[in-house]
């Protein structure tokens, strides 16, 4: 499947397939990485943790549902926390002049790869999202293409030097 996400006002996401919206990442800051996921009736915060900010909580209320940590080697290991099971995904960067990210699961199966591109005029970021058919089954297929999301614009901003 495909799915669209552009950014507006440069804080705001909004994730959308064939048109209809499917949920939002909202910034609170350009240079913070504190935002509230919102899909259907449902938001969720999303908080880095510890001095340097390098573990990254996605709240339920106040019940941890994600956790995610950037890797030594670069790549972002995720928890996910929901029906008293835990999930393990690795989100990781590839290329270099025609980048993509891309998330697997504990077998290193794909389950998305999302390209994005940068509008130079306006300087907003889009990304073209595509997920596997397994993905499409996953129950929190939703939360974790929000969170991909801002796994990409997390890995974006430690390249630029933007820190958290």
């Amino acid at each position: 499947m495909e799915y669209h996400a552009i950014a507006e006002k440069y804080t705001d996401f909004k994730v959308t397939k064939d048109g209809k919206p499917i949920g939002q990442l909202n910034y609170k800051s350009w240079f913070k990485f504190s935002a509230e996921i919102e899909i259907a009736n449902s938001k969720y915060q999303v908080e880095p943790k510890g001095f340097w900010g390098t573990t990254v909580e996605v709240l339920d209320g106040k019940k941890v549902i994600l956790q995610f940590t950037m890797n030594w080697d670069g790549n972002i290991v995720m928890k996910i926390y929901l029906n008293d099971i835990e999930k393990n995904y690795t989100f990781s960067h590839k290329g270099f002049f025609r980048e993509s990210f891309v998330l697997t699961d504990e077998k290193g199966s794909e389950l998305l790869m999302m390209k994005p591109h940068v509008q130079w005029r306006s300087l907003n970021y889009e990304y073209q999202i595509y997920t596997s058919e397994i993905l499409e089954t996953f129950e929190e297929k939703n939360i974790l293409l929000l969170i991909s999301l801002h796994c990409a614009n997390y890995y974006m901003a430690m390249m630029m030097g933007m820190g958290v």
